[in-house]
């Protein structure tokens, strides 16, 4: 099996900027991208293969089809026929919302399929951007709601100003927000419960503030606070370097200048490798050749023992 391509979905907001079309190397005309789902098993917004035999295939149709080929025994035992990872580019030329998402066991309990644990890397951003990650100050539930009903909840908030290579985890119950000029890649589990805990008394083009789940939200808020919600780790070439561990997916980051081989052989997952800068080419243990370059996402089969990595690229690899 080789290596698997898929056609972006493009997602137009009214907080979309214009990096995400050229930095994709796309040719349309399409205005205010906010967001591009790379791989995407979420119902209604499936990516479609791009390249070889399964070329139009869904990518739940094509897990449903190879199983275990695809995603890894364990994944396939554990999730089924829906793929169990969310990849986005996101480009904000607005501050979002403030939003918090629940843990999969309160989001049972609030009705929904499962929640949600993601992360951020921080791409080549507008100077200046910031973003909101987690609690600054103690605060409690009822606080909580009142500071949401007096606009001051922004004031408990830990708020950072964003460089390329800035990570952070955001395991399910920590309040964040994306500011405007932020330029970054998002890898989440394969889920769409949001909760908008605040938009700044925003209307929209009818005069109307949008819709907020102050009670789901403070159900799903971890209160607990901390000293840096930033992730820490040293930049290293030529060789992975750990960002991010949990029940979810586990993620990585290359910055290669001479060839690599990445052994996959004892690893029972598919695995994703998304292009940050640069360019390189892929060659896997069966002889499948493939092109990888910045703004272009990869799904590696299972079934994969190694890759070869030519070229001078930074990368992104996850799996779960």
């Amino acid at each position: 099996m080789e290596p698997i391509k898929f056609e972006p979905v493009l997602k137009q907001t009214l907080w979309g900027g214009d990096e995400i079309i050229p930095f994709k190397h796309m040719h349309t005309r399409l205005e205010n991208v906010g967001e591009s789902w790379e791989i995407s098993g979420v119902h209604g917004s499936e990516t479609l293969v791009a390249n070889g035999p399964y070329k139009g295939y869904q990518l739940n149709t094509l897990v449903d089809l190879l199983k275990e080929k695809l995603v890894g025994k364990e994944n396939y035992e554990r999730f089924g026929a829906e793929f169990p990872l969310l990849i986005k580019f996101i480009d904000a030329r607005q501050d979002l919302s403030i939003q918090v998402h629940p843990n999969d066991e309160i989001a049972h309990k609030q009705g929904k399929e499962r929640g949600k644990t993601e992360m951020w890397y921080i791409m080549d951003s507008a100077p200046g951007a910031k973003l909101y990650c987690g609690l600054k100050q103690q605060i409690t539930p009822d606080e909580y709601k009142q500071m949401v009903e007096n606009d001051t909840i922004c004031d408990a908030l830990a708020q950072y100003e964003v460089k390329e290579g800035d990570v952070f985890f955001l395991p399910a119950g920590r309040i964040h927000a994306i500011g405007s000029g932020c330029f970054l890649a998002e890898i989440q589990q394969t889920s769409d419960v949001t909760y908008r805990i605040y938009d700044y008394k925003r209307k929209d083009k009818n005069g109307n503030y949008r819709e907020l789940h102050t009670q789901q939200a403070a159900e799903s808020i971890n209160y607990q606070v901390e000293k840096n919600y930033r992730t820490e780790y040293v930049a290293q070439q030529n060789r992975g370097v750990s960002l991010v561990r949990c029940p979810h997916f586990n993620t990585a980051v290359y910055d290669l200048d001479e060839p690599m081989t990445i052994d996959y052989s004892e690893l029972d997952s598919f695995v994703i490798l998304i292009g940050m800068k640069g360019e390189g080419t892929i060659k896997d243990n069966e002889g499948n050749e493939t092109s990888l370059k910045a703004g272009e996402t990869i799904l590696i089969p299972a079934t994969t023992e190694t890759i070869k990595m030519e070229g001078t690229i930074k990368f992104l690899e996850t799996y779960v």
